[in-house]
């Protein structure tokens, strides 16, 4: 024995229950779509100045996937040779070799390149690289899209890192 002003409500009550959810599941529709990032990025890219030779890029690798990605190979046209360098401790000395198998950037993750660790070896430079000078890369990564990317010219006289012929380089 409800009285009609209850029914009333309670219809006005499930109505806009309804209403609710209807708005709810709307919502989603109505937003806008997500930009995707990029599955590579790379921050702060900057290269070594040197007069010639040798010099060495640097900056931190970002993955944006849920896998783990592979950086393989670089190119630029600023060295005819690229490789992708450790640096490790060998008869208590720090030498620089080539990174067997490349840089491994885990899901969402990073990997840094720097002076005195993991970084991109150029070799055979023969043009001056100044100060703020850009500097065009690709690096190549396994089973996905090139990274393409501008590095910095930068003064750094940093650990002592020596990236001419014959200074510990392997």
């Amino acid at each position: 024995m409800f009285s009609r002003h209850a029914l009333l409500l309670a219809a006005a009550a499930i109505a806009l229950a309804g209403c609710g959810s209807a708005q709810v599941a709307a919502a989603p529709a109505e937003q806008s779509p997500a930009v995707a990032a990029p599955a590579l990025t790379i921050t702060d890219p900057w290269v070594k100045t040197a007069k010639k030779g040798m010099s060495a890029a640097f900056g931190t690798l970002v993955n944006n996937t849920d896998a783990e990605v592979t950086i393989v190979s670089g190119a630029s046209p600023l060295s005819p040779k690229i490789e992708l360098h450790e640096v490790v401790e060998s008869g208590g000395k720090m030498i620089m070799r080539p990174k067997e198998g490349g840089f491994d950037i885990p899901a969402h993750g990073t990997h840094e390149l720097r002076p005195g660790g993991d970084h991109i070896m150029l070799m055979g430079v023969a043009q001056e690289v100044l100060p703020g000078a850009r500097i065009p890369f690709t690096l190549t990564v396994k089973g996905g899209k090139p990274l393409e990317f501008t590095a910095i010219g930068k003064d750094f006289a940093g650990g002592k890192e020596d990236y001419q012929p014959g200074m510990g380089h392997k």
